[in-house]
């Protein structure tokens, strides 16, 4: 009775877990699918409109017409500046948490800060860079506002990542380093960052990536309607790709005869954003790849 029971139990634990399997791999395939029909549409809809001079001339006659260039350019220069304030900021606060402040209830309040930050509404993002950089600081809408308020919205991002990547190096190296005589900064930069790269770089540009198809940060601290020339300082207005696409889906006068540029547009964002994730994974095996070879 009781070997049968146990049997029993077995077979039923084995029909629950393929069913489970069977499940997920459903859920996977539902969602490639969806992904593949929406990609598969809108680069079916948007290849008839690239071409040389869509990708280098500026847009003309009321943006029914030309290129977007302009809002290539200046979704790379904000996304550049986004990179200036996030990163450095960024990974300098995650080593101060994971390596120097002590555990305690103040830590953890600005972990858990840090995390809620992340799932905040860009708009709120946006709105805050309107009261702080364009009104308070005097800069205006402009680049340098639109690239610091993509910045903050990057920067728990960064934070969290950088971190995570910091808690995977083994606290042998620690202790081995400061056994050996090593400061404690000497210890990190030497032994803790090395490995901890790759998974800071693979945070640093999954959140670029985010911050470069961000339409609601930008909408009120820079982003132009209408520019057909290039920002020509950091306190100009820019045209950014997410924006122009908004404009030209949304708010244009004759929808119907740009909708084939809004597709052209959407899929180079596409694009943009695809090259930066797959920079994150190359960069990421090849800096593993060293470490492992250095070991």
């Amino acid at each position: 009775m009781t070997s049968d029971k146990i049997s029993n139990d077995k077979i039923s634990k084995y029909h629950k877990e393929k069913v489970a399997f069977w499940g997920l791999r459903i859920s996977l395939f539902t969602v490639l699918i969806i992904l593949g029909v929406i990609l598969c549409d809108i680069a079916y809809k948007g290849l008839g409109v690239i071409s040389w001079e869509f990708l280098t001339r500026p847009p003309r006659a009321g943006m029914t017409a030309g290129g977007i260039f302009p809002a290539i350019v200046g979704t790379f220069y904000v996304t550049v500046l986004a990179a200036f304030l996030a990163v450095p900021l960024g990974i300098a606060t995650a080593i101060f948490l994971n390596e120097y402040a002590q555990k305690g209830k103040l830590t953890r309040i600005i972990r858990i800060s840090l995390r809620n930050l992340a799932g905040v509404p860009s708009i709120v993002f946006g709105l805050f860079g309107v009261a702080l950089f364009v009104q308070k600081f005097g800069f205006g809408a402009s680049l340098l506002a639109a690239g610091m308020t993509l910045g903050l919205l990057t920067l728990p991002v960064t934070v969290t990542a950088a971190e995570e990547a910091l808690k995977t190096v083994p606290q042998s190296y620690r202790e081995g380093g400061l056994a050996l005589g090593a400061t404690k900064w000497q210890m990190i930069s030497t032994l803790v960052l090395p490995p901890a790269v790759p998974g800071m770089l693979t945070g640093v540009i999954l959140g670029l990536a985010r911050a470069a198809g961000e339409t609601a940060p930008i909408l009120f601290t820079g982003a132009a309607f209408f520019l057909p020339f290039l920002p020509a300082s950091p306190f100009s207005q820019f045209m950014a790709l997410p924006y122009h696409l908004f404009i030209l889906a949304t708010q244009h006068h004759d929808i119907s005869t740009v909708r084939p540029l809004a597709y052209g547009t959407a899929l180079v964002l596409l694009v943009l954003v695809f090259v930066l994730n797959l920079g994150a994974i190359v960069l990421r095996y090849r800096f593993r790849g060293r470490f492992q070879k250095g070991k």
